[in-house]
């Protein structure tokens, strides 16, 4: 206290503490004249009718209400939540450009002009999509889907696609500056998060029946055999592992319902007259592609719902050791299940549909039945972003109404059940003991649900700019809907200290590597900027129109007698040949339909611009992690300065300890009347050895 440094520090202490105070007690006596929850001094916020000042008071003080009322680790979630909200909105700026440059430039694109021009595009035949019920169709059908997907197939996506690389490490290396400064002014620096999460488990501790030494300790406490947990172990992997493939089986399922149903909607799209009309902008691969995205959305929801119950309970059956044995062992299950379920499509649509179809008159069948999938003219990166804006939106729309509706439901009910029409029979305080438990696995779903969000938003954003905008929408009203339901519908949760989100930190990081991979491999394999950059620089023999001729020189040429007896659409024709997506050699060719020199010219260009794209992308994201440093320098300087005080007060309190002894060994001596001249050299000698 006598240090000036002290004495400041303290009065800053008691400056926040007087006007938290102050409005603990405002909030207070609002939140009771408002019949709100008495226990919940934070409930304020939830009271749309307070005067404003209130409610910016609340603002200020949101993060030090968070702290103190629900502990450190809510609290992190929220600031976490909030920062990286913050960060997206710079993401969803640029992607908002990026759209409104697709947008601006769509009607000046040369593809979607050819296409959509009666003398090119509505003179080239298509080869049909399905056996023998599919008939041969025109380019120019295509043409409103043409259009669409240069809003996200332009210039701008490798833009992007780098851009988003260079963001996502900003913002998990400014995260960790941020953690860095909560840490510190939460007085968590020397904090030791582990030694909370090793404490025993009362389940693990009721289950043990064995009893060892602990090196450490040297105390007797509860012991498993490793042989008596194998069992568990082997069902748990099994188990994971198993649903994974129900994943992996659905998604072919929805494969098979793709193929089956896409030539029962092109015949009856063609004999139903009143069709006509729509068939412009609802072709069959739309219908398609629209209805197989929202079938899978609810089989991942499905599969998602019964997946949580069983991995909770094969966790528990584990009996994992300490709390954090049993949150590691969860999270891996759950996010590698939700991982494959919430994305599998996506990696199927992105890397592997239209990749492996073959070519008319030999084409590859799944299961020797169904023909496989091909893409649209213009490329697979249109059905990528269908089936990334399905899940995505479905997916954030669904939890924020489950997460508002679940626990008003459940709070509605037991209150009708426990109603009477006395208050001192059903006090307020027992109203408040009756909502819902928030539980311990509460927050572990909260950063589950943003960490699949950030896979959302990063793995596969080539195909979707507006992906980053959509998150900062949901984001806006998540945080309002976490704030209103845990000061509402649940009673408060224990306080618990903790100074990073934990293993969730790593995985994030994991995601950020990942990501620079497949944005590489979406803008090579499933966008057609590099096949469109190679015509402009190797093909293209029109000085002043350089893409002009692209949509005919990228389709390549089939002679229709050449099709199987099985496979071709029934009824004469007055045209010999049709077209399809590719790069081989025509059938007067010696080589006829093997892949031509275009074609090995277009993978090397692709395999190049993965190469680069990743190595420039990592050579940056590993540039910027080494130049920003996990600590900010003003928050790494208040803690060397506090480090030096403590120790210079502990030198100065050993200091003054040693003199008051010193002093009464000296009144000793010279009571026990020994020589002066001895004694008084002692003592010079000795104080000199200790104060040096």
């Amino acid at each position: 206290s006598k240090n000036k440094y002290s004495k400041e520090r303290l009065s800053l202490y008691l400056s926040l503490y007087r006007v938290s105070h102050i409005t603990r007690v405002l909030a207070f006596s609002l939140a009771r004249n408002k019949g709100a929850r008495t226990t919940d001094l934070v409930c304020i916020q939830n009271q749309s009718s307070l005067d404003g000042t209130i409610l910016l008071t609340f603002d200020l003080f949101s993060t030090f209400f968070h702290r103190n009322y629900f502990g450190e680790k809510i609290a992190m979630y929220f600031v976490f939540l909030g920062f990286y909200t913050e960060m997206l909105s710079f993401a969803a700026i640029v992607g908002l450009a990026c759209f409104i440059y697709g947008l601006l430039s769509m009607d000046g694109n040369s593809n979607s002009t050819e296409i959509c021009d009666p003398t090119i595009g509505g003179q080239i035949i298509m080869c049909p999509l399905c056996d023998q019920v599919c008939d041969y169709w025109r380019l120019n059908t295509t043409c409103l889907a043409s259009k669409i997907s240069h809003l996200f197939d332009n210039e701008s996506t490798v833009f992007f696609a780098i851009f988003m690389g260079i963001w996502v490490t900003l913002f998990l290396e400014f995260w960790k500056q941020r953690q860095a400064r909560m840490e510190y002014e939460w007085d968590l620096v020397d904090f030791e998060e582990e030694q909370q999460q090793l404490q025993l488990r009362p389940e693990f501790e009721a289950m043990c029946k064995h009893r060892k030494m602990n090196a450490v300790t040297k105390e007797m406490e509860p012991y498993m055999p490793l042989w008596s947990r194998l069992p568990w172990y082997f069902l748990s992997g099994a188990t994971v592992t198993l649903w994974m493939a129900l994943v992996i089986a659905c998604m072919v399922a929805v494969i098979v319902y793709r193929l089956s149903v896409f030539a029962t909607f092109a015949s009856f799209m063609e004999s139903e007259a009143s069709f006509k009309h729509v068939k412009s902008f609802l072709t069959p691969q739309i219908t398609t592609s629209l209805t197989g995205s929202c079938l899978n959305f609810i089989v991942i929801l499905i599969l998602n719902f019964f997946y949580e119950k069983i991995s909770a309970w094969i966790t528990k059956m584990e009996i994992p050791r300490t709390y954090q044995e049993y949150e590691s062992s969860l999270t891996l299950k759950m996010f590698l299940f939700q991982f494959v379920n919430f994305y599998s499509s996506c990696f199927y649509v992105a890397f592997f549909k239209g990749k492996f179809v073959g070519y008319p008159g030999k084409y590859t069948y799944l299961f020797n039945v169904w023909r496989s999938e091909e893409c649209d003219p213009g490329g697979c990166l249109i059905e990528l972003t269908t089936q990334l804006t399905i899940i995505m939106t479905g997916k954030q729309i669904f939890g924020n109404v489950k997460e508002a509706i679940y626990p008003m439901v459940l709070n509605w009910w037991r209150r009708r059940k426990a109603r009477t029409n006395s208050e001192k029979l059903y006090s307020r305080w027992e109203q408040d003991h009756d909502l819902e438990t928030f539980g311990s696995l509460g927050l572990f779903y909260e950063y589950l649900e943003t960490v699949i969000q950030f896979g959302f938003v990063t793995l596969f954003v080539a195909s979707f700019p507006l992906a980053p905008l959509l998150a900062l929408l949901n984001n806006i009203i998540e945080i309002r809907v976490d704030a209103w339901k845990l000061t509402t519908q649940y009673r408060r949760p224990v306080a618990a200290k903790a100074h990073s989100i934990g293993v969730w930190q790593d995985i994030l990081y994991g995601m950020a590597v990942l990501s620079v991979a497949t944005n590489a491999f979406i803008v090579a394999f499933t966008s057609d900027i590099i096949p469109r950059l190679v015509y402009y620089y190797a093909y293209s023999t029109d000085a002043t129109e350089p893409m002009k001729g692209y949509v005919n020189d990228s389709l390549s040429t089939f002679l229709i007698a050449d099709f199987p007896n099985h496979t071709a659409p029934s009824g004469k024709r007055d045209f010999v040949t049709c077209r399809y997506r590719d790069y081989r050699y025509p059938p007067d060719h010696d080589q006829k339909y093997f892949h031509n020199m275009q074609y090995w010219h277009v993978l090397a260009a692709k395999m190049t611009f993965i190469i680069v794209m990743e190595h420039v992308a990592f050579l940056v994201k590993f540039l910027l992690a080494w130049m920003i440093p996990d600590v900010p320098k003003d928050v790494l300087d208040r803690i060397k300065r506090e480090k030096l005080m403590t120790i210079k007060i502990l030198h100065d309190f050993e200091l003054n300890k040693l003199k008051e002894n010193l002093r009464i060994n000296s009144s000793e001596l010279k009571s026990a009347h020994w020589p002066e001249i001895k004694v008084n050299t002692s003592h010079s000698l000795y104080e000199r050895c200790i104060l040096g």
